[in-house]
């Protein structure tokens, strides 16, 4: 069997991986001898040295075992899994619990993050191809997919939390940053009326499909709601009459220590509605209102594709956790 191996890690590294997926593939059988060291030597063209020391990598992850003068077994069949988020956060910490909640012992998830960081992205996905079983991944870029993505199987691979742009023949579990971000603050417009405007803060670098903005804009207009887009927000000033919506936490924690320090009541002097529920939400000035998905539906939603491996194409709705910070 002629195998080639790059250069990107080591070959002992690659071929313990090469054989981590035959075994979660079924080429080897739980409970099954694996071949011994001289044929997997010669198999893979490698030396014996190699060899051993893939072992040794493998009964290290608890893959194989091995028995004196009966050589090496695999102990059980493992399905791997990357798990790669863009940052960590309470709610990602929700999807990921009710994710590996539904996935037996027999799963091995890696759960890596990029940092929105497009080179570290790549360099991930590039060194995963092959490893696992299936990949579930967000992206660094809300508007458009990754070329390396391109390079996994459609069947392996699950899209989060992307916006509505073409996901080819891919599978996707996706928030609606558009209509249902219109819908959502529709079912609280009759809360909005009672302030003299309302401000969205996107700062410029926020990692967030701009076309928010223009939703936020058309409900404005269509219930008729003075409004402001604020970019700049380490220079915000909270008004009284005004409700803001803070997509990011430091924003929510800036505009609260702001009315401490002014002397300004949340949900009586000024209205405040934050992005992406966390439990923090539920107890800060007694409460802030949220709009949300279920994170752990998603989480719960990725499992069910590992699971069954069935296609899944849907956005989760945005839900409104109506509060008294407004």
């Amino acid at each position: 069997m002629k195998v080639t191996f790059g250069q990107q890690t080591t070959k002992v590294k690659q071929l313990a991986d090469l054989l981590s997926q035959e075994i979660s593939m079924g080429k080897y059988k739980s409970g099954c001898a694996l071949p011994s060291i001289n044929k997997l030597s010669h198999d893979y063209q490698v030396s014996r040295d190699t060899v051993f020391k893939a072992f040794i990598d493998l009964k290290d992850r608890g893959i194989i075992d091995s028995t004196p003068g009966k050589g090496y077994y695999v102990t059980n069949k493992l399905t791997n899994i990357l798990l790669l988020l863009d940052e960590y956060s309470p709610f990602k910490y929700s999807l990921y619990n009710s994710f590996i909640k539904k996935l037996s012992i027999n799963y091995k998830v890696d759960l890596l993050f990029h940092q929105y960081n497009e080179r570290l992205f790549n360099t991930i996905l590039c060194e995963s191809i092959g490893r696992y079983n299936k990949y579930i991944v967000m992206n660094f870029d809300n508007e458009r997919l990754s070329p390396h993505l391109y390079k996994i199987d459609s069947s392996k691979l699950l899209l989060l939390d992307f916006g509505k742009f073409d996901k080819k023949d891919y599978s996707y579990v996706c928030q609606d940053f558009d209509d249902s971000f219109y819908h959502a603050l529709a079912a609280l417009k009759e809360h909005l009326r009672k302030y003299q405007k309302l401000v969205l803060l996107f700062p410029k670098d926020i990692k967030h499909p701009r076309s928010s903005c223009q939703y936020f804009n058309c409900f404005c207009q269509d219930y008729h709601i003075d409004s402001a887009i604020v970019e700049n927000t380490d220079q915000i000033q909270i008004r009284k009459g005004e409700v803001y919506i803070a997509i990011r936490q430091i924003e929510v924690v800036n505009i609260i220590k702001q009315s401490r320090t002014t002397g300004l009541k949340c949900g009586e002097d000024f209205g405040l509605i934050a992005y992406n529920d966390t439990p923090a939400y539920e107890v800060i000035d007694q409460g802030i209102t949220v709009l949300s998905i279920n994170w752990e539906e998603l989480g719960r939603k990725a499992a069910e594709f590992v699971l069954t491996g069935q296609e899944i194409r849907t956005y989760l709705p945005t839900e409104v956790h109506l509060r008294n910070s407004i």
